[in-house]
């Protein structure tokens, strides 16, 4: 018995997948000769049938070492790693040659026992299972080749047991001692009914010329399954009672016949203890005696055939992702119990703390008072951490932002993404952060009078979600045509509109998920509301093959006010916004009841920026809520968005010039985004300001890959261009929130042309915005409501109105801000030091062509020119705390200008052109 008792143990040691995906040529690979894989990708539950390039990241498993060793090339680097050759019907074949040690490298010293596949389509977008292949050794083998390791079977039914040997022998197949069927010859087929339930080993043995080889496989014979009502308290997911050492796990799974619970608990194997009572379409389990406050893993495992995660966790562990995740930014990651399982798992923790909130009557600001600030806490700093937005939070204060909307923080496939490719809903994804982060940056946002909205994606999500996974067609390599979720194919025939995996929003379990996940992110994380994805998905019309679905859908649209009702009834208050982009019809049914709608204006103020603004190019009324014959202001409109290619980079790269006055230049052209923020920020209706917009960040949107990182630049804090940008967005933002005249419907203007303004009234109140889009000097005439003082807010000087109707002129990119009453101008303090209100005198633009413009906080004393051989040339007497003077008729070259104010001194080279 020596011979079987060292098998078994090494088989117990290792986990075979992938058996029925991979054949190879010979049957028993050694580490010394060439082998042929083949592999079937309809086999596999994540590739399914495919016909495409297909690429091996691949790597082999040595003696001693769990991981995978000697891998070939890198992840998605088509030039190094091996290319499959397609056979037809997806069928693939890779050839490992001259033999396996040389294929792979592996030095004289090591012992390889297992090939280890991931086959990936050439640009990375699907990819297999982890797949494994065993080495055998050079001699007499035995393969019992079916049933697989851990393979359930009812009692009473017939079940095939087979095996295959390298050499002809006295072949023998056992149920533990039992003689099954016996043949001499190289492979042997027999059946049996197992008629009790358990643990039972099956053992395929071989004896040829003297010498005796074993192999074997554990099945399980599973009992009657328990009909049982679950406890009235018990939901889908994890349930936690108070005892603190019980667990509750609820799966609701129609159809499915019986499902068993594998974790740590029971060392990933099947146990009757752990087989799960059913309740009509519920399978519920207690676990007890577990340890408080200890990470538990777990899955389900589905008819004997498939392993899911818990949809509704609130954490899981990553096989593939979880290893980069630093223990520094989420602390004491469960291990993954690799060689014991496949694929995501859930974690349990009983005895867990409840987040001590601070702030719990936090009110959302009025929808005319909103200035929202989306975020990718990615590409945010380098620590991508809900605890590095937490650190930059007095930022964000500084410039008086109102509503922080993150992108998606649920957990997404992979690590570093946007977060479009959702997986599971209830748990924040870890490469942010523990979730106790993500509440506390909600708290530390509510202190300040910030409130929270995330990003839901609930138009489709991807091939990790259980959701997906426990009803697959793999055949068809899609959701099958019984899935509760999902349909089977998008109701988008357009490519472009196509995400993953579609929901159903004709089904009652979809929308009872997606109220699940909503009233969930509200009540746990005390999140104020959302901006869904892509509402246009959320009916079940067919759409043609080049469709965006913009016509007017009243399935649509009684699906997304069930919900936006669902969500109000939990929460009056919350703010609830759609990426909709449809016809107007659709968008203002919407917001009449009750719903923001994104307003997408990135071109017409792309184009206002550079100065391109003949015909209509530049003509921003769509962004006012009234010209959409709109009733509410319930339009959220945006410069810019994740989506959008940020405007500094369009104005360096591509912006409108005249004689030295260029566009593309920095100084210019962020004084362009502040005329543009003048002209956004105080229009009716709720603004979005996309991350560092207010820094006028000038990376592509492209750079390195549309999805790519970004480089993050806190650098541009410390550029005084940048953060007179930042100072202009902020008090503009302040304006909103706190003076009505920025909250009124009541406006008139004139927004098309290259000279623009607009005047805002809310009583006997006004406020006047004129600006020049153009790159020449224009002139505008301006029609004012009253005579009398007005305030320019700016400039912090007054203006002497003495007729209704006044031409005011206008350099390049100039703007004004009047009203007739004085605003205060808000503090901008903040711990970051570049960003401390200064008191240095500005000067600008410098070098110049014609005039420069000089700016102090609290007025000047003199202003003296001088040659650069040191002869005064004028001596000015600017009044104020703004002034211009002209260079018109000074030659090109260098001049001194000094200047004296009540605090300070400055002495200042100008170049003139």
């Amino acid at each position: 018995m020596r011979n079987r008792f060292i098998f078994l143990s090494l088989f117990l040691l290792i986990y075979q997948l992938g058996l029925a995906q991979i054949t190879t040529a010979p049957e028993f690979p050694a580490a010394t000769k060439q082998v042929v894989v083949t592999f079937d990708s309809s086999q596999d539950s994540r590739l399914g049938k495919y016909t495409g390039d297909l690429y091996a990241h691949t790597g082999v498993k040595i003696e001693g070492n769990n991981d995978w060793q000697h891998v070939i090339g890198s992840w998605g680097d088509n030039a190094t790693q091996p290319q499959l050759t397609h056979l037809g019907d997806g069928i693939y074949k890779l050839e490992i040659t001259p033999d396996i040690n040389s294929f792979y490298s592996v030095p004289a010293n090591e012992k390889v026992l297992q090939l280890a596949f991931v086959f990936r389509s050439a640009d990375g977008s699907k990819q297999t299972n982890d797949l494994f292949v065993d080495v055998y050794e050079e001699g007499l083998i035995v393969n019992l080749t079916s049933p697989a390791q851990q393979t359930i079977f009812p009692k009473n039914e017939a079940t095939s047991i087979s095996a295959t040997a390298s050499a002809e022998g006295e072949l023998k197949l056992l149920l533990n001692e039992t003689l099954l069927a016996q043949t001499t010859g190289t492979s042997l087929t027999t059946t049996y009914q197992f008629t009790e339930e358990g643990d039972q080993w099956l053992i395929a043995k071989l004896t040829a010329n003297g010498e005796t080889v074993y192999d074997s496989v554990s099945v399980y014979i599973k009992k009657d399954i328990t009909q049982e009502v679950k406890p009235a308290n018990y939901r889908k997911g994890i349930n936690y009672p108070e005892d603190q050492t019980t667990a509750g796990l609820v799966l609701w799974a129609p159809e499915k016949e019986f499902i068993y619970v594998l974790g740590d608990f029971n060392d990933w194997q099947v146990n009757e203890a752990y087989q799960m009572k059913k309740d009509g379409n519920y399978f519920w389990l207690t676990i007890e005696n577990l340890q408080a406050g200890q990470d538990y893993l777990f899955q389900y495992l589905v008819d004997g055939d498939v392993k899911i995660a818990d949809p509704y966790a609130e954490q899981v562990s990553d096989p593939w992702n979880d290893q980069y995740i630093d223990n520094s930014l989420y602390p004491n990651l469960p291990s993954y119990p690799d060689g014991k399982t496949e694929g995501i798992a859930s974690v349990l923790r009983t005895g867990q703390t409840a987040y001590p909130w601070e702030v719990t009557d936090f009110q959302a600001p009025e929808t005319d008072e909103l200035v929202i600030y989306e975020l990718l806490v990615r590409d945010f700093d380098e620590g991508h951490s809900f605890q590095a937005v937490i650190d930059r939070l007095d930022y964000l204060e500084d410039l008086n932002i109102n509503v922080l909307e993150l992108m998606p923080v649920n957990e997404f496939e992979g690590n570093s993404s946007w977060g479009y490719n959702p997986s599971f809903y209830f748990a924040p994804d870890k490469y942010y952060g523990p979730k106790n982060d993500l509440k506390k940056l909600v708290d530390e946002c509510h202190k300040r009078g910030i409130a929270v909205v995330i990003d839901m994606v609930l138009n489709h999500s991807y091939g990790q979600s259980p959701l997906v996974q426990l009803y697959w067609d793999t055949e068809q390599n899609r959701p099958a045509a019984n899935n509760p979720w999902y349909n089977e194919t998008s109701n988008f025939q357009n490519p472009s509109a196509q995400w993953g995996y579609d929901f159903n929003h004709e089904s009652d379990y979809t929308r009872e998920l997606v109220d699940s996940i909503n009233s969930f992110w509200m009540s746990e994380y005390q999140i104020d509301g959302f901006r869904f994805d892509f509402t246009k998905g959320f009916s079940n019309t067919s759409y043609g093959p080049s469709s965006w679905g913009s016509p007017y859908d009243a399935d649509r649209i009684a699906n997304l006010k069930r919900m936006a009702d669902e969500i109000w009834n939990r929460n009056e208050d919350a703010l609830i916004i759609f990426e909709h982009l449809s016809d107007n019809s659709e968008e203002k049914e919407l917001a009449e009841h009750g719903i923001l709608l994104w307003g997408n204006i990135n071109h017409n103020y792309g184009e206002a920026a550079m100065g391109y603004t003949q015909n209509t190019n530049s003509d921003l009324s769509w962004g006012i809520y009234s010209e959409r014959d709109w009733n509410v202001p319930n339009l959220v409109s945006y410069m810019e968005s994740h989506d959008e290619e940020r405007l500094a980079f369009k104005l360096i790269q591509y912006g409108n010039y005249s004689g030295t006055y260029n566009t593309k230049n920095l100084p210019i052209a962020t004084d362009r985004l502040e005329l543009n923020n003048v002209f956004f920020i105080p229009l009716p209706g709720p603004k979005m300001i996309w991350q560092f917009g207010e820094l006028a960040y000038d990376y592509s949107i492209d750079d390195g890959g549309r999805l790519s990182e970004k480089p993050i630049r806190w650098d541009y804090a410390e550029v005084k261009d940048r953060t007179d940008l930042f100072r202009v967005v902020s008090k503009l933002n302040y304006l909103k929130q706190n003076y009505e005249e920025f909250q009124t419907p009541e406006i008139v203007h004139s927004l098309e042309g290259t000279t623009k303004w607009y005047q805002l009234k809310q009583g006997a109140n006004y406020v006047i915005a004129v600006g020049n889009f153009g790159v020449t000097e224009e002139q505008i005439s301006v029609s004012f409501p009253t005579k009398g003082t007005w305030y320019n807010y700016f400039d912090e000087t007054t203006y002497e109105v003495s007729s209704t109707t006044m031409d005011i002129t206008l350099a390049p990119g100039e703007y004004r801000l009047l009203s007739t009453r004085q605003f205060d101008q808000p503090d901008i303090v903040t711990e970051n030091p570049e960003l401390q209100q200064d008191d240095k005198i500005q000067v600008y633009p410098n070098p110049t062509s014609d005039e420069v413009t000089i700016q102090t906080p609290d007025g000047f004393i003199e202003a003296n020119l001088y040659s650069i051989q040191g002869s005064l040339l004028y001596r000015l007497s600017p009044q104020g705390k703004y002034t211009k003077f002209s260079l018109t008729n000074l030659t090109s070259g260098t001049y001194i200008l000094k200047l004296k104010t009540q605090t300070t001194s400055k002495t200042v080279k100008i170049v003139k052109h």
